[in-house]
């Protein structure tokens, strides 16, 4: 009996060091692959920076402007149809 509880304990026991071995080999293997793609990685240049920057710029001020004469005109609208209806 107790050979069967010494030996039980000691699969477990290898197991946990296995799972914990077999946990450690998966980050290394991750961190390599971090690495791995870090050295893909290109950092854009000034010039595409600028690029970019000016293109978004001018996206959101084109977008403020359009969102702002629609939310005139559907203002407008509105206070036109409340008028008829508060003067009928």
């Amino acid at each position: 009996m107790a050979k069967t509880a010494a030996i039980t304990e000691s699969k477990a026991g290898d197991s946990k060091v296995a799972a914990v071995t077999g946990s450690v080999e998966r980050f290394r293997g991750f961190l390599s692959d971090v690495r791995a793609e870090m050295r893909k990685v290109v950092a854009p240049s000034r010039k595409e920076v600028q690029t970019t920057t000016i293109v978004v710029l001018a996206v959101v001020f084109f977008f403020a402007a359009y969102f702002y004469v629609t939310d005139t005109v559907f203002a407008y609208a509105v206070k036109q149809v409340m008028d008829r209806l508060a003067g009928s």
